[in-house]
């Protein structure tokens, strides 16, 4: 039997930049200091988001990426994140309907990943955050047409964001009890909320340490001050009624040896999914995370992770921490498993910005002034650790980072390629990543939930190494 789903609220917005992840937070931790456990979520492939979450509710913040993971999963791992909750907040992304830009369509953009696809298959309601510098009376247009435009998702009310005064409020309330949306909150013009960004956005929250946890409890007052939190709980509902997303019934599989997976983390390494880890345990690893910074490799260690971040934000550190980075070419040279993405693509080349890396993979790497993002319908063109060739995903790429030089090899081939009709005919498709034994680095993001037989082919291959290895150490006993 199915039990009742934890009820949600979503917020959204008309557009990307109009507060979405300040009332989002704030209203978490609001709802924590309330005595309520909120189960965080973010839509799309946000790493950054989700770590300010986290702070907010003291439990991992996750994403419902539809384009990445598939719609039929969203409600199972919405299930799955939100057990044992009182209620859910999910932070939308860019603006409420804004969806994934097809690349393999002419550049087409479709609803597909959009706030509003996951609001509606979530059955839950849409509170719309809107930057109210610049409206008056024509904020009851924009509100009719967010409410009207796809009867599928459901308005439950309008957060005012960035107020100037008590009668620029008198107003936009006026405005919209025009058309009939509460106002569920007015926060006023607190330009100290801002949190510090770099390049892609938000620095993480970790990196930010306590001035990140300060900036989320000022959220967190600020909406418990200006925002109707009981009306808020009221309004929340959920329609969800599949079975919560398992792990383990998603990998089905353990093998005889349990490998030691390490997985960096640490400042430099920040983007991950919870739901990796998880699948990575539950295909039978014991998964040991690990700071590049200061740290060695974890002992025992039979495959490793290396998942996106900011390491040219690091360079230097990474580049002193000369023992790991030789234990780590060691460890690609023996043939032990290494997953690597983005992030880690620029740990494993010989250079990052001058600076000497693990040189795994004869490739230079320079941060740029251009950023590559989007999605990405990816083939495997090589047979590796985590696909066969020939299998396809949905990825996504984010990063401003370029590879400036590669080293001619016969023993490293291109892990993924997909269509680009945005570029001239004779480069229309795009060779990415790299494959050399054990190793699979790419800049190319994937969500776990999405291929996790990826996880436990890549688990399988640690065991494998593992037996191996000690079958070796007792046969020289």
């Amino acid at each position: 039997m199915v039990t009742t789903s934890v009820p949600a609220v979503v917020i959204a917005a008309p557009a990307s930049g109009s507060g979405k992840t300040t009332v989002a937070t704030g209203l978490m931790g609001a709802l924590r200091g309330a005595g309520r456990r909120v189960a965080p979520f973010k839509v799309g492939p946000d790493y950054i988001d989700p770590g300010y979450h986290a702070l907010a509710t003291g439990l991992p913040g996750r994403n419902l990426d539809a384009v990445m993971v598939s719609a039929q999963r969203i409600g199972p791992l919405y299930r799955h994140g939100s057990a044992g909750c009182d209620i859910a907040v999910v932070e939308g992304v860019m603006g409420l309907f804004d969806g994934k830009i097809d690349m393999s369509g002419g550049g087409a953009a479709t609803a597909e990943g959009s706030t509003a696809a996951v609001a509606a298959m979530l059955g839950a309601p849409v509170v719309l955050v809107v930057d109210a510098r610049g409206h008056s009376q024509s904020l009851a247009a924009v509100l009719h047409g967010f409410s009207t435009f796809d009867t599928s998702v459901r308005i439950g009310g309008v957060i005012l964001n960035r107020v100037g005064s008590p009668r620029h409020e008198e107003v936009l309330r006026q405005a919209c009890e025009r058309v009939g949306v509460p106002v569920l909150g007015s926060l006023p013009r607190m330009a100290e909320l801002a949190v510090p960004s770099r390049h892609l956005g938000l620095i993480t929250a970790l990196e930010h340490g306590g001035r990140a946890r300060a900036a989320v409890d000022a959220m967190s007052d600020l909406v418990t001050a200006h925002v109707d939190i009981a009306a808020i709980v009221a309004l929340a509902r959920s329609a969800v009624q599949d079975r919560p997303w398992d792990p383990a019934g998603e990998v089905g599989r353990h093998y005889e040896t349990r490998p030691v997976v390490s997985m960096a983390g640490g400042p430099a390494f920040t983007f991950g999914y919870a739901e990796h880890i998880e699948l990575l345990r539950a295909s039978g690893a014991d998964v040991a995370v690990f700071d590049p910074l200061t740290d060695g490799l974890p002992d025992g260690t039979s495959g490793v992770v290396v998942p996106g971040g900011f390491p040219e934000e690091h360079a230097e550190q990474l580049a002193s921490n000369t023992a790991l980075l030789a234990d780590v070419r060691a460890a690609a040279d023996r043939g032990i498993p290494i997953h690597a993405e983005c992030a880690g693509l620029l740990y494993l080349a010989r250079e990052l910005d001058g600076h000497s890396m693990a040189g795994v993979l004869d490739i230079e790497a320079r941060f740029g002034t251009s950023l590559t993002l989007g999605y990405r319908d990816a083939v495997a063109l090589e047979t590796s650790v985590l696909f066969d060739a020939g299998q396809r995903v949905s990825g996504h790429e984010f990063h401003r980072t370029r590879l400036v030089d590669q080293a001619p090899s016969t023993d490293l081939h291109s892990a993924w390629g997909w269509r680009n009709p945005s570029v001239a005919a004779e480069r229309a498709f795009v060779q990415e990543g790299f494959v050399r034994g054990g190793v699979h680095a790419s800049y190319l993001h994937t969500h776990p939930a999405g291929s996790p037989e990826s996880v436990r082919r890549f688990v399988g291959a640690c065991a494998t190494f593992a037996s191996a290895r000690s079958h070796e150490t007792r046969a020289g006993a």
